[in-house]
């Protein structure tokens, strides 16, 4: 069985047919997956969804490009959402400096109340990261020196240094169809290294398709082609690696398994 640790079912690209793209990724042999939420207006269809189907999970989060919009999201809000049985992560939250879409103060501010509030609820933290590696380290480690929390480092892209401060500050990282492409020698080379028992996979869907899906919107299905990929790079079985990784998933979100 394979998990789908990060995926946006209710987004355009996949919304449409949800139904259809839940049956292919059971087909598939996908047997979790997690809704990742964006935006406040969002939450309450993700949680919608994943009352209405067994093997979906959701969370609540505010991504960095909507830091701008959302000046009124802070820990208590978070927290209080974060309390329905089908929330399972706290985000996704982090720093995107390549767009710069919301303003890096703001995003900062608003990243800092979604770590207080995985270190309130003990649910993980979902962290998008994207050329501000120095910034967002600082701020993990600042925060963890306020007190533990969990989290993962979703669709790793970042570099080798950088996911070496994640695994030191007990953080999962997450491996998404990027590592397939051609020219992703350094991640490849990073995900070839990381330890077992801190991976994950997810597809990013409708976004990224692995190959050999390039140029499709990509679904949950498609986590088992990354998998194979990922497998292959690291010398390993595909249902060993399916197994590790589902086993981290529980690990990490243990909401889900209660």
């Amino acid at each position: 069985m394979f998990v789908d640790s990060h995926c946006h079912l209710n987004y355009k690209g996949l919304v449409e047919d949800q139904s259809g793209v839940l049956d292919r990724a059971r087909a598939a042999g996908v047997g979790m997956m997690l809704n990742i939420s964006t935006r406040e207006r969002e939450w309450d269809e993700i949680i919608a969804t994943a009352e209405r189907e067994d093997d979906v999970w959701a969370t609540v989060g505010i991504h960095p490009h909507e830091a701008d919009q959302h000046p009124d999201i802070d820990t208590a809000k978070l927290v209080s959402r974060a309390a329905h049985p089908r929330v399972i992560g706290i985000g996704e939250t982090g720093l995107d400096y390549y767009y710069d879409h919301s303003d890096r103060a703001q995003q900062q501010k608003s990243f800092r109340a979604h770590i207080a509030a995985s270190r309130e609820t003990g649910l993980p933290l979902i962290v998008h990261t994207r050329d501000a590696e120095d910034d967002t380290a600082a701020i993990l480690r600042d925060e963890m020196g306020k007190g533990a929390y969990p989290g993962v480092i979703h669709c790793f892209t970042a570099s080798g240094e950088f996911a070496d401060i994640a695994l030191e500050l007990g953080l999962y990282i997450s491996i998404s169809g990027i590592v397939t492409f051609k020219n992703a020698k350094d991640l490849q080379a990073t995900a070839a290294r990381l330890p077992a028992d801190r991976l994950l996979i997810e597809t990013d869907s409708p976004f990224l398709a692995p190959v050999p899906h390039r140029g499709k919107p990509c679904e949950p299905g498609y986590v088992a082609d990354t998998a194979r990929f990922l497998a292959d790079l690291r010398g390993e079985s595909i249902e060993a690696l399916a197994e590790q990784t589902t086993r981290n998933f529980h690990a990490l979100f243990a909401k889900a398994v209660a």
